[in-house]
């Protein structure tokens, strides 16, 4: 935001990517007008509203050649696996909000943000919510 190259300007740039992967829209997209920002859209939405902020990709799940994209209808499925997909999604926003701060002082140090990723991913193995999609294994 116009300051000097920092490891803290890397952890803002890590959250707004998050948070543009995870909710499908770019900072300069055309609804973030005034005082609303990407940063913002997904502050106000994180509880209540996730399921309506979030990609519809993310919702997409192949069976036999056939998607299904309809986001509502996986975010009310009461599986366990869809439910600690929606937990992974809560804490991959909440680790983009906290990574994208305006202030330097109140974001995640990117040795927190290495951590919580881990703790993710390992839930994500073990209730088995990956299956059906090509997994990548991260290294560190």
């Amino acid at each position: 935001m116009g300051n000097e190259v920092s490891p803290s300007g890397d952890v803002y740039s890590y959250g707004i990517l998050l948070l543009e992967m995870f909710t499908g829209k770019r900072p300069t997209d055309s609804m973030f007008l005034d005082s609303l920002t990407l940063h913002n859209f997904a502050k106000m939405a994180l509880h209540e509203q996730v399921a309506n902020i979030a990609d519809p990709t993310l919702f997409q799940q192949s069976e036999m050649g056939e998607a299904s994209s309809s986001i509502k209808t996986a975010w009310n499925h009461s599986s366990s696996s869809t439910h600690k997909i929606q937990e992974c999604l809560v804490s991959m926003l909440k680790i983009g909000i906290v990574c994208s701060h305006d202030l330097s002082a109140d974001r995640m140090d990117i040795k927190d943000v290495v951590t919580q990723l881990h703790a993710i991913r390992n839930t994500m193995l073990q209730t088995g919510a990956h299956r059906g999609r090509s997994s990548t294994r991260i290294v560190g």
